[in-house]
């Protein structure tokens, strides 16, 4: 095709094995620090340390370039208490009516429920949504490719950043999650993937006894 361009991949930088050895476990190590919590302090959190964060988001790879997703920061108080109140209508509704008898009992060791004050109590949300299509200059839908895997693997770069830079984070995922397009004014195009809070962890947090699947769980080695 007459209209690609390349350019030299300057910016790749390999390692010695060993220092490559020291580097993948030690983001391994570091990695495995990083805990869910839901209980946030409301100690502010720099601005510009969520913008660098969203911004290695927004390198992550994705379909034909497309880079289909948006993410909506918001702080605003009453917006907050808005999107909880609407969140928690929608998880009162899961819980008591929604919700397999199954799906509750794998939910219990983790002692969740319909109330989600940390939606107020942390300092950031970040509403991230998905584009299912685009929207050209000229008002015409563009075709958006593989949205989904995209915008999870931005959203797993995000929360990423945003531990290496110091913070917690919730994954939050109240169905549906309709009310977000309406309470920040987001087009039809977007659609809701994920509520992430963001913030310091509430002092003295505790989080779940739980343990992660081993390697051999995980993986099979085809060598």
């Amino acid at each position: 095709m007459s209209n690609r361009k390349f350019v030299d991949h300057s910016n790749y930088k390999e390692y010695p094995v060993e220092e490559m050895r020291q580097r993948a476990r030690s983001f391994y190590e570091d990695m495995k620090r990083r805990r869910t919590v839901r209980d946030f302090s409301s100690r502010d959190v720099p601005i510009e340390v969520i913008k660098d964060c969203i911004r290695a988001a927004g390198r992550a790879p994705n379909g034909a370039n497309k880079q289909p997703w948006h993410f909506a920061v918001v702080s605003d108080p009453e917006l907050k208490k808005e999107i909880r109140e609407a969140a928690e209508k929608e998880e009162q509704e899961f819980y008591e009516r929604r919700a397999t008898d199954e799906w509750l009992d794998a939910l219990a060791p983790l002692g969740t429920d319909a109330e989600k004050p940390f939606l107020e109590e942390a300092p950031y949300l970040i509403a991230i949504f998905s584009e299912s299509y685009g929207i050209s200059e000229e008002g015409e839908k563009e075709t958006h490719y593989y949205v989904k895997e995209s915008v999870g693997i931005a959203t797993g770069m995000l929360i990423t950043a945003i531990h290496k830079a110091g913070l917690a984070s919730l994954t939050h995922t109240p169905s549906p999650m309709g009310f977000l397009n309406e309470i920040l004014d987001r087009p039809e195009n977007e659609r809701p993937f994920l509520l992430l809070v963001v913030g310091y962890p509430k002092e003295n947090v505790k989080v779940p006894d739980i343990s992660k699947k081993s390697l051999d769980e995980i993986a099979s080695l085809h060598q």
